[in-house]
């Protein structure tokens, strides 16, 4: 559950691609995008020059155009990531109402991507590996996902790709929405493992009318954005939220000064994936359980492997 909270904050931000600050006078209220064409063939795209106006604030709709075709691209690392296994590993400390540490944990799993769907199996707790019974009800546990997605009946599958489908559009449609969310201030350029980067600040824009559930989170936050240059990919995210907000779908609320910092690289030049994610977490699920958290989490170890019928056992050198 904490997992699944904070990398919806995190992509429900990460998604913006870039933004900057807010703007000195309410302007007029803010009109729905209109539904742009068809995105054109990415070999055929020419690289964003963002243009700030005299104040340093980036235009809408360049900031529109790059977020399509960040998404697009997003969509394409979705794909890619199914050619590969990494290793995350997740250090936690949780904190009492006073600020002291009560509890420290660490987990380490393996992930893998069979049949198109993400599958993680624990391999350590606390730096040592599981016990051997433990191991061993993880396997079952990820040898029953992966026969279940193999034995799929194709009325299954053609609803699950259907399913898939309507989140892709509905996530298109949030990225524009987040373009219209945020003031983008372009700050200039940095390198970032030796690649050229935009460096946004983004602020919640005056007058933004979110038309999703989803988008009523965006005016509680603020942050920095490193957009790649070349690649157009967004390779790192510094966000906090300056309000209190709920996701309602799980009766969760996430608190003012909850800080996530969500950092990419490409991979294999071919890909952008995760590679740290350090989040100082403060929410309540359900009215009763609180959560003040510090995460640090990093992925490692991406290597391609191609999945064969059968797949029997994890942890191998090959899959």
């Amino acid at each position: 559950m904490l997992a699944a909270l904070l990398l919806a904050a995190v992509c429900a931000f990460a998604q913006v691609q870039a933004r900057p600050a807010p703007e000195t006078t309410p302007p007029a209220p803010i009109e729905p995008s209109q539904p742009h064409k068809q995105v054109p063939e990415q070999n055929d795209w020419k690289p964003v020059d963002l243009q700030p106006d005299a104040t340093g604030v980036v235009p809408p709709e360049q900031i529109r155009q790059l977020l399509r075709r960040a998404e697009e691209k997003d969509l394409e690392n979705n794909k890619q990531l199914r050619n590969y296994t990494y290793i995350e590993h997740s250090n936690l400390h949780y904190f009492d109402g006073h600020g002291g540490v009560k509890k420290t944990e660490s987990r380490t799993s393996e992930v893998l991507e069979i049949y198109g769907e993400q599958v993680e199996r624990l391999t350590a707790k606390d730096g040592k590996p599981l016990p051997a019974r433990e191991a061993e009800k993880e396997n079952e546990r990820v040898e029953k996902i992966i026969d279940k997605r193999k034995n799929e009946s194709e009325d299954a599958r053609l609803k699950r790709l259907e399913k898939e489908e309507k989140e892709r559009q509905e996530d298109r449609k949030f990225v524009l929405e987040v373009a219209d969310a945020f003031n983008f201030r372009l700050l200039g350029s940095q390198l970032i493992d030796g690649r050229d980067s935009w460096v946004l600040d983004c602020e919640p824009r005056l007058g933004f009318r979110p038309r999703s559930m989803e988008a009523k989170m965006l005016p509680k936050l603020k942050g920095r954005i490193w957009i790649d240059k070349q690649d157009e990919q967004w390779t790192k995210l510094d966000v906090t939220a300056i309000d209190t907000f709920s996701f309602a779908w799980v009766l969760a609320r996430v608190h003012k000064g909850t800080h996530v910092l969500f950092e990419q690289t490409k991979v294999n030049d071919e890909i952008w994936l995760p590679k740290h994610i350090q989040a100082f977490v403060d929410m309540r699920i359900a009215l009763f359980k609180g959560y003040d958290v510090d995460v640090d989490q990093t992925y490692r170890d991406y290597k391609k492997f191609s999945t064969d019928t059968k797949i029997t056992v994890l942890g191998e050198e090959s899959h």
